[in-house]
């Protein structure tokens, strides 16, 4: 961390010391965090370490505290960092803090807890506005927390333990045991956020819209690590000192009548879902995950929702992060599950409608039965003709001819046999029919268990999402075929900027063991959505309104002040990484147009012969600006745009050759007079990045760094309406 002057705007005057030391910690203790923003705390205590010579955190805080001038927080160039990573920062802390109190109120410490009673007041007032008047109690003339209501706020108790306890306390019906829950979730969600975004501003964050939800889906059960008050780095190494408190992550409860006595009729939601709406207004909508509770057997996934289509997110087998790739090498996935629900349905399909299945043998033994039903038919019609002949007896025999003494035999013999068939025969028709009517039972059955598995198999599409996004890829940048975004090295995930808000829901899911088990271990999420500006997360950011004279594009002050030297410094250090793309992008946009908070590029480029008021018209003067952009991500991307107003510019176009690129194009000489003032912006910055290479660099680094800006510099070409003419035409 190299050290700048102390100008530069530090130390979130309004977070305590002990918030800053731990800031410091888990930004240090998170890759994600430390790989984005952690150069800007600045540490300058002894580095005190174990014997391993790793840095001992736990000790470095307590460090801070004792000695707040040891640790400088950078926020100026914080606040230039990815929103999102500025929100899970703040909301670590928030979470971190809410734990303190609640474990400072419950153990009594009276000490600790009066650094944090009017915190707990606040949480407190926000529980007494939601619980139901059952949870409180008559005290001095006032309403305040039954004592056993308050046992329900242990941060170390899981979800199911807590409800057990709601369901013992005497004075709570079922419907206050569900609303006391659903209170004390609201609560925690409501003070979480709002201190999420009290840490945010003083970390220098900026967003007019700001929602901050922490959601867990599962069982409820005892998950893993969850009294153990820390929190497992990607690697799966307990990282001492940071909380984990996933007993503050809310269930989305529901009530659920149960047949078995045992099974408790508040139930948790498997698949937690949370309503938004993108903010309109031509921002981003900018997202940011952070899962906790994180189980490398289970794939967790996370699914967005806007107009029926879908965009999947799931955690890696290898680190806790998100990616649309849905590989996993090892565990239970979403997709198994819904497979293995397919999979029995086709088994019971099978059994049903095969070609030995129930409908066969129905139709096997309705055959028989049909079948037996006109045997036994003909068997009474046979008897009955066989009892109509005359039986002749031994006695009056010798009288008969010698046929009728046979005939007689035979008549005896066939009655019996067919009396005996006939009793047979309904036997067996008896016993088809019972086939029949136990096969059909079977068939009801199964046909009952597909209805529940194809109910739980509906249930599990709609919550994966049916109609999913493509996209591609390049270098962690997932772009989908809409324009959104996600990246995978700060989780953020945009809905890009339209004029109208959309209505888009964001799902947990809570992975089951089986596809037919209501039992799924516990996932916990942090969301934070934001409205940003384009180009809020620039490296550099520079603004220039109404700074040229009418009709010139002569710049008369330096392009770079003083309060940019570390961005600046950020910015050169990272053209030395001659794998990296640096790339110019430079713009005479000619009319503006105001879109709401900044000036846009105007396709109409209708202009005016005079000002309808003044010139000094806020209308008009917000669109004589010009900007400086430069990012520093994958690629180096530096932009430079110039605006005018749509009043028609008199100035006289002296290079000949940008004359006839005017007349053959069709330009409008405000679109020729903006595209001089980016050139006038790019070469004075030129000469100002060079002088800073050699003051912040040594002679060999300088040297690399002036090179590539000279090189791209010299190739820098102006887009002007639909063509683009080189800048040193318009140097002068």
């Amino acid at each position: 961390m190299f050290i700048l002057p102390l100008y530069v705007s530090a130390q979130g005057d309004a977070l305590t010391t002990e918030e800053r030391a731990y800031l410091f910690h888990i930004v240090r203790k998170s890759p994600i965090l430390e790989n984005n923003i952690g150069r800007y705390f600045n540490y300058t205590g002894p580095e005190i370490t174990f014997g391993n010579n790793k840095l001992n955190y736990d000790s470095i805080e307590t460090h801070i505290i004792n000695n707040p001038e040891f640790l400088t927080i950078y926020t100026s160039e914080i606040q230039k960092s990815p929103i999102g990573l500025l929100a899970e920062a703040s909301n670590k802390v928030a979470i971190w803090e809410l734990n303190k109190i609640l474990l400072a109120k419950r153990m009594k410490d009276d000490e600790t807890f009066k650094i944090y009673q009017s915190r707990y007041e606040r949480f407190e007032n926000l529980l007494l506005f939601h619980l139901p008047a059952a949870a409180l109690k008559d005290e001095d003339g006032g309403r305040v927390i039954h004592p056993k209501t308050e046992q329900l706020l242990n941060p170390g108790l899981h979800l199911n333990d807590k409800i057990k306890m709601a369901e013992s306390f005497h004075f709570l019906n079922d419907n206050d045991q569900l609303t006391t829950l659903n209170a004390i979730n609201k609560s925690i969600n409501e003070y979480v956020k709002q201190r999420t975004q009290e840490i945010f501003q003083h970390l220098g964050g900026r967003s007019d819209q700001f929602q901050n939800v922490l959601v867990a889906a599962g069982d409820g059960s005892l998950t893993a690590g969850l009294l153990e008050e820390r929190e497992k780095d990607e690697n799966g190494r307990w990282n001492k000192g940071l909380p984990k408190a996933i007993g503050l992550f809310p269930y989305q409860l529901q009530f659920i009548p149960q047949k078995e006595k045992d099974i408790s009729p508040i139930q948790p939601r498997r698949v937690a879902g949370n309503d938004f709406q993108t903010f309109g207004n031509n921002k981003i909508t900018n997202i940011h995950l952070d899962i906790w509770g994180y189980n490398t057997d289970k794939q967790t996934t996370v699914v967005i929702e806007k107009n029926g289509r879908t965009y999947h997110l799931f955690g890696s087998g290898e680190t806790r992060f998100l990616s649309p790739d849905s590989a996993f090498a090892k565990g239970t996935t979403y997709q198994y599950i819904i497979n293995g629900l397919k999979n029995q349905i086709a088994v019971i399909d099978e059994k049903i409608h095969g070609k030995k299945g129930y409908d066969y043998w129905i139709g096997f033994y309705e055959n028989k039965k049909e079948d037996l039903k006109a045997q036994i038919f003909n068997l009474e019609h046979d008897i009955a003709n066989v009892t109509s002949y005359t039986i002749h007896t031994k006695k009056n025999s010798k009288k008969a001819v010698a046929g009728e003494l046979d005939k007689t035999y035979y008549d005896k013999k066939t009655r019996k046999e067919k009396q005996q068939l006939y009793i047979q025969k309904n036997g067996e028709l008896e016993d088809t029919k019972r086939k029949i009517q136990a096969l059909k039972k079977e068939k009801e059955a199964a046909l009952e268990k597909r209805s529940i598995l194809q109910s739980k198999l509906d249930h599990a599409v709609d919550a994966f999402g049916r109609n999913w996004v493509p996209f591609t890829v390049n270098e962690g940048l997932y772009i989908y075929e809409d324009s959104t975004t996600f990246d995978m090295t700060t989780q953020e995930f945009r809905f890009p900027a339209k004029q109208e808000a959309e209505q888009f829901e964001i799902r947990l899911l809570a992975i089951p063991n089986t596809a037919t088990t209501n039992q799924a271990d516990e996932v916990m999420m942090h969301i934070n959505v934001t409205s940003t500006e384009p180009d809020y997360n620039a490296r550099v950011r520079l603004r220039f309104n109404d700074v040229f004279a009418s009709n010139s594009w002569k710049l008369d002050r330096p392009v770079l002040q003083e309060e940019d030297s570390m961005s600046v410094r950020v910015f050169l250090e990272q053209l030395l990484d001659k794998k990296k793309e640096f790339r110019l992008i430079t713009r005479g946009n000619g009319i503006g147009k105001w879109n709401g908070f900044a000036a846009v590029y105007n396709a109409s480029q209708t202009e005016l012969e005079s000002y309808p008021t003044s010139k000094e018209d806020s209308t008009f003067k917000r669109l004589r600006t010009s900007e400086v952009n430069i990012f520093v991500d994958r690629a180096i991307i530096m932009e430079i745009n110039s605006f005018t107003d749509p009043v028609r510019s008199k100035f006289e176009i002296t290079n000949q050759s940008v004359a006839d690129a005017k007349n053959k194009n069709n330009l409008t000489y405000n679109q020729i007079l903006s595209a001089y003032r980016t050139a006038s912006i790019l070469f004075r910055l030129q000469e100002e990045l060079n002088v800073k290479a050699g003051e912040y660099f040594d002679r060999e680094k300088a040297k690399i760094i002036i090179d590539r800006l000279n090189t791209t510099f010299s190739q820098a070409k102006i887009l002007v309406g639909k063509v683009s003419l080189k800048a040193t035409l318009l140097k002068n």
